[in-house]
């Protein structure tokens, strides 16, 4: 499949997934919105929960061929996921097309969401509300609110993944609203404005002025502003951290805890884990090393402590964590050696490892089962923090 074929595929998924998030009443978070914009969150059906008043019980998810030579021990439910994002994308690699090409191809998310049409999955009404709002001069944010919950709420602050170059709050949503309606608290998923337009340390920037907002800003929300807490996937996981690390450095308060689900933690990129999964998908060695090209002014910003996490000189009075890891994913030695970083430091770390499963599997709660089992681990973390 060509560059230009894969695109085409591409806008399908994409039109798709607005469809899709549309009846969630989810907008692009780079669409234009006012400062204030409330949204919809009824949740969709599937078509066969939508035909009649009998809704046809799921079928078994199972793959259609035998597992990669790059993940033989690969769980069936993630193959599934996995078959299907590559009959969405083709075989062109990601890594050599531009940013914007990559935006418009089909994500992790519209291949799970693609599977659980396959397989009758339903996706159950979601007991949120959401709102817009800018947080920060040229950085959106979409809140979710758990619908009649009586406040203050704790507020996590989420951050989604893409490699400060790709996808945005669409792309995450799953994950959000898995965790928002687990743990009964305000999310707050903050749309940084992302690279090669706005390089290093900008999406850094940005999630720590978020961060300061939810701070001033939490009881305009319903929120308790002393119980405040961050996440993120992939480079939001990266984020989260950073800010912990900011916000000690700049005398703020620091968040009572921090979720970090596979984050970017070293910019070597030579861990074992890099070494057994180069070729892993939908996160490769060339993939990630096409992430840093793009968001990087000059190699040296890879040894920056907010990029290379493993190599920060103190990480001393941080927030308590929780670290997420997956065992097919190049980044999983460098999570792991994160949180024994914070560990050694006499820092609180849940660490677990999914050994079954790739980067990204952590939003596909619907299809693959480890991923239902971390969000319900993540969600007993943070509660158990803000309580």
């Amino acid at each position: 499949m060509t560059s230009s074929s894969l695109l085409t595929t591409g806008r399908l998924a994409s039109l798709a997934t607005a469809v899709f998030l549309s009846t969630l009443g989810l907008s692009s978070c780079n669409s234009g919105q006012s400062s204030e914009t409330a949204e919809s969150s009824s949740a969709p059906t599937t078509e066969a929960s939508a035909d009649s008043g009998a809704t046809a019980a799921p079928k078994p998810v199972a793959p259609a061929g035998p597992a990669p030579a790059w993940a033989p021990n690969i769980g069936p439910e993630m193959l599934t996921v996995i078959e299907k994002l590559a009959s969405l994308q083709g075989p062109t690699p990601p890594e050599t097309l531009t940013p914007a090409e990559v935006r418009k191809a089909p994500s992790a998310t519209d291949a799970t969401m693609a599977v659980m049409k396959d397989f009758g999955i339903p996706t159950p009404p979601s007991p949120l509300d959401t709102v817009s709002k800018e947080v920060a001069p040229g950085v959106k944010a979409r809140i979710y609110t758990p619908k009649g919950a009586t406040g203050p709420l704790p507020v996590v602050v989420y951050y989604h993944g893409g490699g400060w170059v790709i996808a945005n709050l669409d792309t995450y949503d799953p994950s959000v609203r898995a965790l928002a309606e687990q743990t009964n608290a305000i999310f707050v998923s903050v749309a940084y404005r992302q690279a090669p337009e706005n390089k290093f340390p900008t999406a850094h920037n940005d999630s720590f002025a978020a961060y300061q907002w939810v701070l001033k800003n939490a009881a305009s929300i319903n929120g308790d502003p002393k119980r405040v807490a961050v996440a993120g996937e992939s480079a939001g996981g990266n984020l989260a951290a950073a800010v912990c690390m900011m916000a000690r450095d700049k005398g703020v308060q620091q968040p009572k805890h921090q979720l970090l689900v596979y984050p970017i933690a070293d910019y070597s990129m030579n861990t074992p884990s890099y070494q057994k999964n180069a070729q892993a998908k939908p996160l490769s060695k060339p993939f990630m090393g096409w992430f840093f090209k793009h968001y990087l002014r000059t190699p040296a910003d890879g040894n920056s402590p907010l990029i290379s996490l493993v190599k920060a000189p103190n990480v001393k009075g941080l927030a308590p964590a929780t670290v997420i890891t997956a065992g097919i994913d190049p980044l999983m030695s460098e999570g792991k050696a994160y949180a024994d970083k914070l560990q050694a430091a006499g820092i609180a770390v849940k660490y677990q490892n999914y050994d079954n499963v790739t980067h990204e599997f952590f939003g596909m709660g619907a299809v693959v089962p480890q991923a239902k089992e971390a969000q319900a681990l993540a969600a007993g973390e943070l509660k158990s923090a803000l309580k």
